[in-house]
């Protein structure tokens, strides 16, 4: 077995920094919407600003001309290259490719397009679509193939380009209900990525100290989706059906039964569980990012983990002013993380999130060494 280390971390966020309240103007206005639903946002917009905790977000497209000027994969690039060059390592030495996002229908698969762009001949890849778990997946996959001596040097990247399914011209604005809509207020765009090495000399400071994926799915209603069937059909037929709008059920906060069981929230069950198979204590976390932009959820599970011996000082959130672009939040904070903060040695960093398209959870783990 080998130790694994982070050489190096990038993060991508397109475009300038979006007010919250100009979130209407970018994603442009519902004209076409009912006239119930059309207030109702209006109604609901200050109500979402007080929930959420985002005051910025980004876009990858120009909202005078609707073009976009950057994709899944020109982002997973950029952010890709930010990492090579704090890693001072070059394209060439990367044996793996490790790609999350929330969902992909392109062909060729992202991670291979990634690997043509950095000018990476020969490689392994591997590319995960499975919501916000999907970084911490590909976390985990690069993390246990180098653990195990498997390869050497690893990029982990996760991308995603959320604004392409809340823009009003995507929609079939007549069909629009509020759980269409709901995911219009905190999703945005952009790329974090990872140099995971099994080279002490080329850490930046960090050793993972482990990568945890779960699935309630078997148990768990569905609270995020689309009502696409699993195959190929009319393009036109599923826009008349509002088929590709992407939904989440409005009224799934922890005051649900669906979140909050008898021995505490689904999170900090799974988080639990998390800490007692990766053996981690608890007393040596100095940072914990929670990957989830709503403020009374975050409040309630710190709750929870200071019966676990977690202080609320400890729990990081950079949301505010990145946005919550899904899956990379996993990533990007993590690059903050390490470009930032000050930690002493065997200061652990933890991540943790509950994604409610069918309840998968992840976190991962890592362990200030000094550089």
């Amino acid at each position: 077995m080998h130790d694994v280390y982070i050489s190096g971390s990038g993060t991508f966020l397109p475009g300038k920094r979006v007010l919250f309240d100009d979130i209407p103007e970018y994603l442009g206005e519902l004209t076409e919407a009912s006239l119930k639903i059309q207030n109702w946002v209006r109604n609901m917009h200050p109500v979402m600003k007080e929930i959420l905790d985002i005051d910025y977000l980004h876009y990858a497209f120009d909202p005078a001309t609707g073009e976009y000027f950057e994709d899944n994969i020109s982002m997973s690039v950029k952010a890709a290259k930010k990492a090579l060059d704090s890693a001072g390592v070059p394209a060439g030495e990367i044996d793996l490719i490790c790609y999350g996002s929330a969902h992909m229908d392109q062909m060729p698969t992202p991670s291979a397009r990634i690997q043509e762009a950095l000018g990476i001949n020969f490689c392994e890849e591997y590319s995960i679509h499975a919501n916000c778990t999907s970084a911490y997946k590909a976390f985990k996959i690069a993390f246990e193939m180098i653990k195990n001596g498997k390869n050497k040097n690893a990029l982990v990247i996760s991308s995603n380009i959320a604004s392409s399914e809340l823009r009003a011209d995507y929609y079939n604005q007549k069909l629009l209900d509020k759980e269409s809509l709901f995911l219009r207020w905190f999703l945005c765009d952009g790329a974090g990525a990872l140099l995971l090495t099994s080279d002490r000399e080329r850490s930046c400071g960090y050793r993972v100290h482990s990568a945890y994926t779960e699935s309630l799915a078997g148990s768990k209603p569905s609270l995020m989706f689309n009502e696409r069937p699993a195959y190929w059909m009319n393009p036109l037929k599923e826009y008349r059906l509002g088929l590709h709008h992407l939904k989440q059920k409005f009224r799934n906060a922890l005051s649900t039964d669906i979140f909050q069981e008898p021995e505490g929230s689904v999170f900090i069950k799974g988080f639990k569980r998390m800490l007692k198979k990766e053996q981690i204590d608890p007393a040596g976390i100095k940072i914990f990012q929670i990957n989830m932009p709503t403020r009374h959820i975050i409040d309630s599970i710190k709750e929870e983990a200071a019966s676990l011996g977690i202080a609320r000082d400890v729990f990081y959130t950079k949301l505010g002013e990145l946005g919550y672009a899904g899956p990379p939040m996993a990533l990007i904070c993590l690059d903050s993380i390490i470009r930032e903060e000050t930690l002493p040695r065997g200061a652990l960093v933890t991540s943790f999130v509950t994604e409610v398209s069918k309840f998968l959870q992840a976190g991962y783990t890592v362990e200030y060494c000094g550089r």
